[in-house]
């Protein structure tokens, strides 16, 4: 009897770390992962709209309807990048994840000091090599920095009426990911 005990104890352990290591490994191991389907969309370091979801598909998994979305895929190996969102008249977020999926950081535009969200994106090697300029103060600047050079940046404007949706995307459009100048 505890033969038969100590190998169901033995089975469930190793089905429990067998679980584990799948459940962990498989962002790495998924080809259709969704840095993939936004990179299809158009051109690394550019804001791309997403197109709206519909009950038979979507670019990304649980996207929801009442959001308009873009995204820029961003590749920091060129140097840093500098993301400009624009207003809109509801809700606004602006989220960075990296390759992988980890999301890393995001704001609001009721946690931004102004009106236009305005970051710059760089690695921490990049961060190191800014010159140190007296007069640009922290509140300046928001520095975000990214763990991976490639990554997404995520955008989402709620639209709270259906007619306003197309004003939405167009003012998504005017979004900007493009190298510092």
């Amino acid at each position: 009897m505890r033969r038969y005990a100590l190998l169901v104890l033995i089975g469930l352990v190793l089905g429990g770390l067998v679980h584990l290591v799948s459940v962990l490994a498989l962002p790495r191991l998924a080809l259709d992962d969704a840095f993939a389907r936004l990179a299809r969309l158009g051109p690394a370091n550019a804001v791309q709209l997403i197109p709206d979801p519909t009950p038979f598909a979507a670019t990304l998994p649980r996207m929801d309807p009442a959001f308009a979305s873009a995204a820029c895929v961003y590749d920091l190996s060129a140097g840093p990048l500098r993301i400009l969102v624009p207003p809109t008249p509801d809700y606004l977020s602006v989220s960075f994840y990296a390759r992988h999926g980890l999301a890393y950081y995001a704001i609001n535009d009721r946690a931004s000091s102004r009106r236009t969200i305005e970051l710059q994106l760089m690695t921490a090697a990049q961060r190191a090599a800014l010159p140190e300029d007296e007069e640009i103060t922290a509140a300046d600047r928001l520095i975000i920095e990214s763990p991976t050079e490639e990554g997404i940046v995520l955008i989402r404007a709620f639209v709270r009426e259906r007619g306003e949706r197309e004003a939405i995307r167009a003012r998504l459009s005017e979004a900007r990911c493009g190298a510092m100048g």
